[in-house]
């Protein structure tokens, strides 16, 4: 009896669509989670303590 393999198209089609679905997912999450190493992140004035907001 043959052994049966799959097709090498299988793979490539395969490897095409990861590619892709990863490259459309890292955009898709980049705007949810900014980069938070920026500059705009270290020029920001020191935190004020915290304080209820009807005070």
């Amino acid at each position: 009896m043959p052994q049966l393999n799959p097709s090498p198209w299988l793979m490539i089609f395969f490897l095409i669509w990861l590619f892709l679905t990863l490259v459309l997912f890292n955009k898709a999450l980049k705007p949810m989670f900014p980069n938070t190493t920026e500059t705009k992140e270290m020029t920001k004035p020191a935190p004020q303590p915290w304080n209820w907001p009807w005070y």
